[in-house]
């Protein structure tokens, strides 16, 4: 595992885990009731032409984000 870094700067397919969600409020409530929760792990599957919504496959579920909700959530890369 390297440094934490903002989920916006993924790359797609890219393996990754959960560090924070630094949103409060009825944000922070919303991004961890779509599963984005620490330890979790996902998957960046894509990208829009403008880098916004990201892509991302957690779970048994794909799950688009934009931008503004991917600043929230810091990730790190899983080896392997």
């Amino acid at each position: 595992m390297g440094t934490p870094f903002c989920l916006r700067k993924a790359k797609v397919n890219q393996m990754l885990k959960i560090v924070t969600v630094s949103a409060d409020g009825e944000l922070g409530r919303r991004i961890r009731d779509m599963g984005l929760i620490p330890g979790t792990e996902c998957k960046v599957i894509g990208k829009a032409p403008l880098k916004d919504p990201v892509a991302l496959r957690l779970k048994d579920f794909t799950l688009t984000l934009r931008n503004s909700e991917a600043d929230h959530v810091t990730v790190d890369t899983l080896e392997g």
